[in-house]
């Protein structure tokens, strides 16, 4: 097995527990490999560290898979898929849909396999996981007997693996919509075109912290894409919802889904950019008890933070304009480059600039189906904030 061997020094983030080692990183290659293969992580004293696989291509050159000095075969990647199973049995409750592999954080980097009901969506984001792919299927239809497994692998960080984008059918059959249970809640789901791999999985428990805030109040979801918030706030109690999300299609489903809750009477939808009536709401003296922004990340590089940064700012200003005085914000980034202290201080400048003070309620994190490595920060990207403004 070819082996890798670091610059000094450059151990100690491995050696603290993160699972990637960049190219700059590395003195030297003994041995050959093949773009994608397994090979052996050494410090700069030949003491081993790891064994994962490479992409020459890549930023992160490498992605471990193992600290141990053990075969990366079958058995290995059966222990790692019961491994995240088991976990998922555990906290995991009241839901028909979850994540079952959360790459890093479950030790399997770049492989993503969320169940919908019945099916599996899955998504192979590197090269390395990718030549693992036959043998993967083999083993999640050998531990799920799902009724079909669906790629959604269509996605751009595969580009910078010097992948293209890949979708479709790789084992059984995958309706293209299908409907969950979430606590009680029914969704629609299209889990062939739908974002991320049909679902924000990763919202649900932000979802019931919502429901919980709404009875009473009339709120305004903001990038309400199918409908997750606003249904659940009406489902809270919640007077009136209207909804804003500028994809047609989603804000059909969001349609559905209110409708199949039996609250389509308090649910209104309206097919627009969410900046542009954030500011046409507040000229027309519009007032929410609630608002929630739950946007797209605005930033996938540090470079482009600082536009991000603006993006943020401005819809959490206008947010907070809209509402009265003692209502609620829930607001979200999934940007992991805005980090959780930045996140909490553009919120501070919006509110500032607002003229409005805040009272922190709860800060929340993406559900615990979705863990975190705590030594490896990229795996922590959704911030949830509920704030109270006066």
């Amino acid at each position: 097995m070819a082996e890798a061997i670091l610059l000094a020094g450059k151990e100690k983030r491995v050696l603290a527990g993160h699972p990637w080692v960049y190219r700059s990183e590395v003195s030297t290659i003994r041995g050959d490999f093949a773009p994608g293969e397994v090979l052996d992580v050494r410090d700069a004293r030949g003491r081993f560290l790891g064994r994962g696989y490479a992409n020459p291509a890549s930023q992160i050159f490498i992605r471990l898979l193992t600290r141990k000095d053990e075969p990366v075969d079958r058995n290995f990647f059966r222990r790692r898929l019961e491994a995240a199973a088991a976990y998922r049995q555990k906290i995991v409750k009241n839901t028909t849909a979850y994540r079952v592999v959360n790459a890093e954080a479950d030790f399997l980097p770049a492989l993503v396999v969320d169940r919908y009901g019945a099916c599996l969506v899955v998504q192979f984001l590197a090269l390395g996981i990718e030549r693992f792919k036959a043998l993967l299927v083999e083993l999640l239809v050998e531990l799920f007997n799902p009724l079909g497994i669906y790629e959604r692998s269509d996605v751009n960080v595969r580009a910078r693996e010097g992948l293209a984008p890949e979708s479709g059918p790789l084992f059984g059959t995958v309706p293209q919509f299908t409907e969950i249970d979430e606590g009680g809640i029914r969704f629609r789901v299209d889990l062939h075109t739908g974002q991320k791999t049909g679902f924000f999985l990763d919202q649900r428990e932000n979802r019931r912290a919502v429901a919980e805030l709404a009875a009473g109040a009339r709120v305004l979801d903001c990038f309400c894409y199918t409908g997750g918030f606003a249904v659940s706030a009406a489902l809270g109690g919640a007077a009136s919802v209207l909804g804003v999300e500028i994809s047609g299609p989603a804000l059909a489903l969001a349609r559905e889904n209110a409708a199949l809750n039996g609250v389509a009477e308090r649910c209104t939808f309206r097919e627009a950019n969410a900046f542009d009536i954030l500011r046409q709401l507040a000229d027309e003296g519009e007032r929410f008890d609630l608002v929630i922004l739950d946007p797209p990340a605005f930033t996938k590089s540090k470079e482009a933070l600082p536009g991000a940064i603006r993006g943020y700012k401005e819809i959490n200003l206008r947010a907070m304009k809209l509402l009265r005085p003692g209502g609620f914000l829930v607001t979200c980034s999934c940007s992991y480059h805005l980090t959780e202290d930045l996140f909490l201080s553009v919120v501070m400048a919006a509110a500032s600039d607002a003229r409005r003070t805040l009272r922190l309620v709860e800060l929340r994190r993406q559900a615990r189906d979705h863990p975190v490595l705590l030594a490896a920060p990229e795996t922590y990207y959704l911030k949830c904030g509920i704030f109270q403004v006066f």
